[in-house]
């Protein structure tokens, strides 16, 4: 399924370090400490690796083979991999701890071609002028010169996700568009959720996390600069928003509160200072917003999100879904606005899914079951490597509506201890949708849909009460509606009313830039938007497991009416 790519490993004279050759593009060398695992290694190198569970060895995803040398299988090797497995040298990276040379070859996913949104459209690193390493597309001469005589102040918003990163630079006059730069964010390599990341930081890897952050939005920050050819000191201002997590490892805050109860942040206030202490880097003398959150876990990045969509103007009710790791939901109007976290997963973007991929080419983003089979689409219409999230939803929306998984989730005997095969990669390997997988994506679903249906409870409306749902973020912007209704994600009587928004938290982060004087307003939602704390909430807790089922007689009798 992937691409073999050697280490060549070569000893160190001394017995603290163990020196590892390994390949990207070609060879090149890692330093392995005594206890230090290789994914440890790998993270501190910038590699662009898929490490969802943050190395705790639960997830699979950074499996290694030993071409050459010993290494022990691990009591989560043993777990993940069969015997036969084993023999051939299969290993997960983040429980590999050398102890004499090695050759290995990596065997998981880089994801320097992480499809990333940079704005309301879609977008990706490619397209975007951003590639792995965060160099730009070069400009003819003339482009370049006609962007550096560019009077009107300039500004840059960027948006920290945990997943992602993008960066635009804009006219804050006009609001005319100049660059767009996206990533992935490589705090990634110590696990997909935030969870995870305020493990990693209160175990010590504070430093290194800031360190990744900083030189993510460092090189996006030089990169639309370059792309558009403008000089530095033309820029004045930046907005940043970001959940409160990732203001806390950017900031370098102790996120021990974040990580027990009653999840307490040290900051989130509006913050004003200068890029060179807030990046850690002196390219710029501009100054840097920012945006506030509204609790530890609804951060700046839904305060952006609800201030580009209005809610805090409009007489109208409108509810916001911002799905990715965590789902937050916000409900309300100009006069009341309340918002919850809920605890989707990684399921959303591949993480938990036993194929799981990121957006990436060659992941599968749709599915069609019918009479002819199984028919995929693949991201870049590439062969297929794994499958993202979008395809995991449509890929159990189909099997529910072909009668191939039941009301609890349960695949059809014929497939219940393999899996569905959804597609074959280059090498032959077949890619499959697993009855783990489907709870996986039960988990994630009830957990949104238990999140809404809460929120109105404590709201006191009704569902229909509701003129607008936007749905927020990179998986938001790609999920098939009707799709994510059927398998109960989403309430049906939403159809007709939702309305994808694309990346509303750097849309508010350059709507920040352009309107100085509602910049108020961004506060304001901050300190007003009261949080519903779902953990002890009884009614979650119903809504939730009621939320696990599948309504398959209502998506079957639709698809039998579709055959008609």
């Amino acid at each position: 399924m992937m691409r073999d790519r050697e280490l060549k490993v070569q000893i160190k004279q001394s017995d603290v370090f163990h020196q590892i050759d390994c390949c990207e593009d070609s060879d090149y060398t890692i330093m392995v400490k005594e206890r230090e695992s290789i994914l440890d290694v790998l993270a501190a190198r910038d590699s662009a690796i898929s490490a969802v569970c943050g190395g705790s060895g639960r997830c699979g995803k950074c499996k290694i083979k030993v071409l050459s040398g010993y290494l022990p299988a691990s009591t989560a090797d043993k777990a993940y991999f069969t015997e036969e497995e084993l023999q051939a040298g299969m290993r997960l990276a983040c429980k590999a701890y050398p102890s004499e040379p090695l050759q290995i070859a990596l065997q998981f996913h880089q994801e320097s071609a992480f499809e990333v949104l940079g704005d309301s459209v879609q977008s990706s690193s490619r397209s975007s002028g951003a590639v792995a390493g965060g160099r730009a597309e070069k400009k003819d001469a003339r482009t370049v010169a006609a962007y550096s005589a560019i009077e009107a102040p300039l500004g840059i918003a960027i948006d920290i996700g945990t997943t992602t990163i993008a960066v635009q630079l804009l006219e804050t006059i006009t609001g005319k568009k100049l660059a767009v730069y996206t990533s992935i964010n490589h705090q990634r390599s110590f696990g997909a959720d935030v969870i995870s990341r305020i493990l990693a930081s209160t175990q010590g890897k504070e430093e290194e996390l800031r360190r990744l952050i900083r030189k993510d939005l460092a090189d996006g920050v030089r990169s639309v600069v370059g792309k558009a050819g403008v000089l530095p000191e033309q820029i004045g201002e930046a907005a940043i928003a970001g959940n409160t997590t990732m203001i806390h490892l950017l900031m370098g805050y102790d996120c021990k509160g974040l990580g027990k109860f009653p999840f307490t942040p040290v900051n989130i206030e509006m913050i004003t200072d200068t890029y060179e202490s807030i990046i850690g880097d002196d390219f710029l003398k501009a100054t840097v917003h920012i945006l506030p959150g509204i609790s530890a876990f609804v951060g700046g990045d839904i305060v952006a999100g609800l201030y580009s969509c209005d809610f805090d103007i409009q007489k109208e009710y409108s509810l916001l879904i911002d799905l990715g790791t965590n789902g937050e939901i916000a409900l309300g109007n100009q006069d009341k606005i309340m918002v919850t976290s809920t605890a989707a997963g990684p399921a959303f973007e591949g993480g938990s899914i036993t194929f799981g991929v990121g957006s990436i080419e060659g992941a599968i983003s749709g599915v069609t079951i019918d009479g002819q089979g199984t028919h995929i689409c693949t991201i870049a219409d590439k062969t297929p490597v794994g499958i993202c999230g979008t395809g995991v939803i449509e890929a159990v929306s189909e099997l529910v509506r072909t009668e191939l998984i039941d009301d609890t989730g349960c695949l059809d005997d014929m497939y219940f201890d393999d899996g569905y095969i959804l597609g074959e990669a280059e090498d032959g390997t077949k890619i499959l949708l697993t009855q783990a997988d489907i709870r996986e994506v039960q988990l994630a679903k009830a957990a949104v849909r238990a999140g809404v249906e809460t929120l109105f409870l404590r709201y006191g409306i009704e569902k229909e009460a509701v003129s607008r749902v936007y749905l927020a973020g990179g998986f938001g912007f790609k999920l098939d509606c009707e799709k994510a209704i059927q398998i109960g994600m989403i309430p049906e009587c939403f159809a007709g009313k939702i309305e994808t928004v694309g990346n509303s938290s750097l849309g508010g982060a350059v709507k920040f830039l352009l309107s100085k004087e509602n910049r108020e307003r961004v506060s304001a939602i901050g300190r007003n938007a009261r949080e519903i704390n779902l953990s002890p909430d009884k009614d979650f807790n119903q809504l939730y497991m009621d939320a696990m089922y599948f309504d398959t007689k209502k998506i079957q009798s639709g698809y039998r009416m579709d055959l008609l």
